[in-house]
C-alpha cells in the first residue's frame, strides 16, 4: 500500500533526535511558556524575516485570534475563498463575522476579480487561502484591501514556505496565520499554529488574547499576574513538548521542499500526456506542494481503480462551503461559485511528502497512465 501521507517513516528518521528532544524537554519540569516556545518562536520568525509573532494553539485558533485582534464585531463581514477548508469558516463565524465567499479560477485560488464585487459597508477584512502550497494573487489582494481600507488576514496553513514575488506568504498582509497540523509541511506530532504580525500593538494583543487577555512583559513569554485578565481571550497555547519537536524539525523545513518539489515534477513529466488536468503552478512565485491536486470529471472511477491497485487519495475539498447545512443561513449565491462547485466534482489529490520514494510516484504515474487509457 502507498499511504497518501504517514509520519511513521518521517518519525523514524528523527527518532532518535526526537525522543531526546522530548525527554530533556520534561525533565524540565516546564510544560508551558519555556525556552523551547521561546526558541522556536525566535527561530520561526528569523526563517521567515519577521520581527513580530507568536505560536499558538492551532491553526484555526490563529485565524480567530487574528480577527479578534482587529477588533471584529458581530455582523462583521469576512471575505475569503469558496473553497477553502471548514476552520477558516468556523474562525469567521466563532468570531461573529459572517463569511462572504469570492469563486475562485482554475488554479483553485480566490478569483481577485469577484472580490470587489461581494464588498460591503460591514467588510473589515479579506482572507486569501494559499491552497494546495501556492501563493494567490497577492499585489491584487493588497491593492484592494487598502481601496476599501480593510486589512488582510493570509491563511498560510497549506503555504509554509511559498513565496509570493521573492516574498515568503504570511508576511505580504496584515497577519500570516500558519498551521503545524502533522499533516502540514511543518508539522508536530499534535496541534500548533503561529501568528506573525507587521507591527509590535497587534504583537502584544496576540500575545494578550492567547493566554486568557493576560498581559505580558514586553517580549518575554512571562505574564505578569496569571489570575488577572485586561481583556476576554482564549486559551491557545503551543506547549512545550510540540515546541521542542518543531524545533529539531524546523531545520530540515528547506529538505522538506526540496523533494515536495521533485516528486511534484516527476507528476508533472509522466503525466502530461494524461487527460488529467494538472496543478497550475505560477512560474513566478514558488509553489511548495503541499498537495499535488488534480481534477478529472471521472474522477470516481479513477479513484476506484487506484484503490484496487492499493494507492491511497485524498479529496480536498470534496464539499464546497456553500453546500454545508451548518453554513445555508448564510444564503450564498451559487450561481456566483460555480467554478469552485465543478472543481469539487473532479478534484483529488496525490500521494505527496517528503518521505515518498522516487519509485513509489513512478509506480502511481504507471498506474494512472494504464487506469487513463482505459478510461479513453
Amino acid at each position: 500500500m502507498i499511504k497518501f501521507w504517514s509520519y511513521k517513516r518521517e518519525f523514524k528518521k528523527l527518532k532518535k533526535d526526537i525522543l531526546k528532544k522530548i525527554e530533556n524537554t520534561l525533565s524540565k519540569g516546564v510544560i508551558f511558556f519555556g525556552n523551547e516556545l521561546i526558541t522556536f518562536e525566535k527561530s520561526f520568525l528569523s526563517k521567515y524575516k519577521s520581527k513580530y509573532g507568536a505560536a499558538v494553539g492551532s491553526g484555526t485558533e490563529a485565524l480567530l485570534i487574528s480577527l479578534k485582534a482587529i477588533n471584529i464585531r458581530e455582523g462583521d463581514e469576512i471575505i475569503t475563498a469558496a473553497n477553502t477548508a471548514i476552520p477558516t469558516i468556523s474562525a469567521i463565524v466563532n468570531s461573529g463575522a459572517i463569511p462572504r465567499l469570492v469563486d475562485i479560477g482554475n488554479d483553485y485560488l480566490i478569483d481577485c476579480s469577484k472580490i470587489e464585487r461581494e464588498i460591503t459597508n460591514k467588510t473589515r477584512a479579506i482572507i486569501p487561502v494559499h491552497l494546495y502550497g501556492q501563493s494567490c494573487d497577492m499585489d491584487k489582494i493588497t491593492k484592494i484591501a487598502k481601496k476599501y481600507r480593510l486589512k488582510v488576514i493570509e491563511d498560510c496553513a497549506q503555504s509554509q514556505g511559498a513565496m509570493y514575488k521573492n516574498k515568503f506568504t504570511g508576511t505580504i498582509g496584515d497577519f500570516g496565520c500558519f498551521s503545524f497540523y502533522p499533516t502540514k509541511i511543518l508539522g508536530a506530532y499534535g496541534d500548533g499554529g503561529f501568528i506573525i504580525t507587521k507591527n509590535y500593538k497587534d504583537f502584544t494583543k496576540i500575545k494578550r488574547l492567547r493566554y486568557y487577555g493576560i498581559e505580558t512583559l514586553d517580549k518575554k513569554n512571562i505574564y505578569k499576574n496569571k489570575y488577572y485578565s485586561n481583556e476576554n481571550g482564549f486559551n491557545s497555547r503551543l506547549d512545550e513538548i510540540q515546541s521542542s519537536i518543531l524545533n529539531i524539525k524546523l531545520k530540515y523545513v528547506d529538505q522538506f521542499i526540496s523533494k515536495r518539489i521533485k516528486l511534484a515534477n516527476i507528476y508533472f513529466k509522466e503525466l502530461k500526456e494524461t487527460n488529467l488536468v494538472l496543478p497550475y503552478p505560477n512560474k513566478s512565485n514558488k509553489h511548495v506542494f503541499h498537495l499535488f491536486t488534480v481534477f478529472h470529471r471521472k474522477k470516481d472511477k479513477i479513484l476506484k481503480q487506484l484503490k484496487k491497485n492499493q494507492i491511497e487519495t485524498r479529496i480536498i475539498y470534496p464539499y464546497p462551503i456553500d453546500k454545508m447545512k451548518e453554513y445555508k443561513m448564510y444564503n450564498f449565491n451559487k450561481e456566483k461559485l460555480i467554478i469552485s462547485s465543478k472543481k469539487s466534482k473532479g478534484i483529488f489529490s496525490l500521494p505527496l511528502y517528503p518521505e515518498l520514494n522516487i519509485s513509489e510516484v513512478k509506480k502511481i504515474c504507471k498506474t494512472i497512465k494504464v487506469i487513463m487509457k482505459k478510461l479513453d
